[in-house]
């Protein structure tokens, strides 16, 4: 559908004018869940209509010439004269962005952080916090993970295994280093891919590769 008017079609000193444009643009009919009209939607044809979640990351507002008139702010138009120029601010920032991150990657237990805007690389989960085993497994790979700049999140806490499995699929870290009493004493650890729940079991210094690769 074209929504182009010609400029010598459109009064650029009237709001009646400009109306025309804004009526071209708006002539679908699109609404957000609370301002949903089911009558206005029914009229659309059936072929045509598009329900999907989705969330608010910009915003425009229409102030006309409340601003610009006091400050005499005007601009030369096609028409080839002088106009009040009618104000339009677009606003976007990073806060509306972390929610629709969030919407567009999660499941059932959590949040899925792409790799490049998780608040850390990976989760460093210890089995059995206070034994000399687990502790120095975990203490090592948390220094050689930190020291080549690597943001980790360190559960060295008293819950149960179920509850900390839990919390790290709810934070959503992309990788989870899990460090057990049985594994550890094989000099291994386990991996796991938050995104796509594959574990893999190998060498602590190979988990620590892993994560500098």
């Amino acid at each position: 559908m074209n929504f182009d008017i010609p400029a010598e079609d459109i009064d650029f000193d009237s709001v009646e004018g400009l109306k025309t444009v804004f009526d071209k643009w708006t002539s679908l009919y699109a609404a957000t869940s609370e301002m949903h009209d089911e009558a206005a939607f029914n009229a659309v044809p059936e072929g045509e209509r598009l329900s999907a979640r989705g969330i608010e990351v910009g915003h425009i507002f229409y102030f006309g010439t409340k601003y610009s008139e006091p400050m005499g702010a005007k601009v030369q138009a096609p028409d080839g004269k002088e106009h009040t120029v009618h104000v339009r601010p677009y606003g976007r920032g990073p806060i509306p962005l972390v929610p629709a991150i969030i919407e567009a990657s999660h499941d059932e237990n959590g949040i899925i952080w792409p790799a490049s805007v998780a608040p850390f690389d990976a989760v460093l989960i210890n089995m059995k916090a206070g034994d000399a085993a687990c502790d120095a497994a975990c203490e090592k790979i948390y220094a050689a993970l930190s020291n080549a700049g690597k943001d980790v999140l360190y559960d060295d806490t008293d819950d149960r295994a179920g509850t900390k499995f839990a919390t790290a699929d709810l934070i959503g870290v992309p990788l989870q280093i899990i460090a057990g009493p049985r594994a550890v004493a094989s000099g291994e650890v386990e991996v796991k891919d938050r995104k796509t729940g594959a574990r893999e079991t190998m060498t602590i210094d190979a988990a620590i590769n892993k994560l500098l690769g």
